[in-house]
């Protein structure tokens, strides 16, 4: 799975990290929800540098689509409002189903 980052780049993932990502995203999801700019600027944080550490980071020259695009880490919770699906930032994928 291909995750660009805003402003960073794009980073190669493998699938099994998408478990921990949703995990963090739904903690992201919950900051949102109930307005809390510091708890939303840091599992933004948590999520980004998941990416960064479990991901390879692609050539800038890589031409090659995007499965998911992330904010920048920087961006504000108001200057995200409307850019969260019913999801999320992560889609559901890789999530175990039940």
């Amino acid at each position: 799975m291909i995750i660009r980052i805003s402003g960073d780049g794009q980073y190669e993932v493998a699938e099994d990290v998408l478990v921990r990502l949703n995990a963090i995203d739904d903690d992201l999801e919950d900051a949102v929800e109930s307005g809390d700019e510091d708890r939303f600027g840091i599992e933004l944080g948590r999520l980004v540098s998941l990416v960064r550490e479990a991901g390879m980071r692609l050539p800038d020259d890589h031409l090659g689509a995007s499965d998911l695009i992330l904010p920048p880490e920087d961006i504000s919770l108001g200057e995200l409002a409307g850019g969260l699906s019913t999801d999320g930032l992560i889609p559901d994928w890789g999530r175990p189903v039940t």
